[in-house]
């Protein structure tokens, strides 16, 4: 069982920039694929950015194409999402995941184990 915990949400003008973090424990980090994925109220679960076990590879919704990064610090147990040029539309609760897929993929069905996740909230 992996437990996940992010954090480094909060509250930014927009333009700004936030980093999350995402913590795991309880398995072995990299033979996890992992991802971020957003949640807006009153919206459905949205993709965002997904890294493979070793981080060779990365994919991007097309809205954050450009302004977002992922990455992952296998040592650390841990991924991060850097958000640059965040716009009001970028507002939603952020929750990392981690998916024992051999194949990565921005789909959140095929996610196992889901973090509690962290607001973020870009104001005008």
């Amino acid at each position: 069982q992996v437990q996940l915990i992010e954090s480094g949400g909060g509250l930014v003008q927009a333009g700004g920039s936030l980093r999350l973090s995402c913590a795991a424990s309880g398995g072995t980090f990299s033979n996890y694929a992992m991802g971020w994925f957003r949640q807006a109220p009153g919206k459905e679960r949205e993709s965002v950015a997904a890294i493979s076990q070793r981080g060779a590879t990365t994919y991007y919704a097309d809205s954050v194409k450009g302004r977002f990064t992922i990455s992952r610090d296998n040592a650390k147990n841990t991924v991060y999402l850097q958000m640059n040029s965040l716009k009001p539309e970028d507002t939603a609760v952020y929750y990392c995941a981690a998916d024992r897929g051999v194949v990565i993929t921005l789909n959140p069905s095929r996610y196992d184990y889901w973090g509690q996740g962290t607001q973020v909230t870009v104001s005008s």
